[in-house]
């Protein structure tokens, strides 16, 4: 979550006319993340998010985001629901960019996610999983291995002033992932795709919610296993942490065992992955707006993520036997 485009106080007012859920008592900007404009929105109903989609958001691609949260927890999944305006819409328009109100969920996301986080996210991530099996609608990955090229070519005159040596390193890992390495026959289904600590909820040690879907679309289902596996399971100094690796994998596993063939892919997806937020992360730290209310996280993190990646051979280095996670 970030903010993009502001909107003034009269222009949010006239904007909830349109639908029933109170007056506007206060707004402000969230500031977390780095693709969408976020307001946490207090109204005489209650708390809602309002979120103004822009950057790398195609205004086609919302149906798929909005109709998936629905789906999703129709099936028991905790997450945010869209509202519906007084026309029955569930996406509108303000400031000049496709906008949707959706629910408030209760809880906190973890700022050092323990052991016991990491459980509750594997478990959480393969019932999501599951739940996505029948869901009718698809969306290609814009951020696979066909879309890292123009975001190298985009940051590459500019990637060794933020380290020397990254436009080789980032140079290197691309040619290899482009090469005819990336796995092609794994199970798909609906991935998050950038399920980070700050888009899950806890309640006390309990998962309460799932949120910000707008980059969710149909791959593999163990890429999105290895995204969180880089996302949960290092430390602030990016050193690997085992036991949050086998309580991840192993809460994950026992809602959806992985194949063995998913097994022996997930040191590879994960390189991938880093290399993913590597990239997307870099192109985001040298092109922020002038003004706009965004944090720019940190891409060198997943560089010493990825090189990590780089020297793993199999799942015993992520702490856990295959043969407990074999379906």
């Amino acid at each position: 979550m970030a903010v993009y485009t502001d909107v003034a106080a009269d222009e949010l007012a006239e904007f909830l006319r349109h639908y029933d859920i109170g007056g506007l008592l206060s707004y402000k900007g969230i500031a977390e993340g780095v693709e969408n404009s976020n307001f946490l929105l207090h109204t005489s109903a209650g708390y809602f998010i309002l979120t103004l989609y822009e950057k790398r958001v195609e205004r086609s691609d919302l149906p798929f985001f909005l109709r998936l949260m629905a789906h999703l927890a129709g099936h028991g999944i905790s997450c945010p629901q869209p509202i519906r305006n007084k026309s029955g819409e569930t996406l509108s328009e303000l400031a000049g960019r496709p906008a949707a109100i959706i629910n408030f969920l209760e809880g906190i996301w973890p700022r050092k996610p323990n052991a016991v986080h990491c459980a509750g996210v594997g478990q959480a991530l393969a019932k999501m999983h599951l739940a996505g099996l029948d869901f009718s609608m698809s969306r290609a990955n814009a951020l696979s291995v066909s879309g890292w090229r123009p975001l190298f070519d985009a940051a590459a005159a500019r990637a060794d002033t933020v380290q020397h040596g990254l436009r080789a390193f980032i140079g290197a890992e691309l040619d290899y992932l482009e090469g005819n390495v990336w796995p092609k026959q794994l199970p798909q289904g609906v991935i998050h795709a950038d399920l980070f600590p700050d888009n899950v909820f806890f309640l006390g040690d309990d998962v309460s919610g799932i949120i910000d879907f707008t980059f969710a679309c149909t791959d593999m289902l163990a890429y999105d296993v290895a995204i969180c596996l880089n996302a949960w399971c290092f430390e602030s100094d990016c050193s690997f942490n085992v036991t949050k690796a086998r309580a991840f994998l192993g809460a994950y596993g026992r809602e959806r065992p992985l194949s063995e063939a998913e097994q022996q892919a997930l040191p590879l997806l994960a390189r991938g992955a880093a290399l993913r937020f590597l990239l997307t992360r870099l192109v985001d730290f040298l092109n922020v707006p002038p003004g706009a209310l965004v944090r720019p996280k940190d891409p060198l993190e997943y560089a010493r993520k990825l090189r990590f990646q780089q020297g793993v051979t199999s799942m015993r280095d992520y702490g856990i036997a295959a043969s407990g996670l074999v379906a």
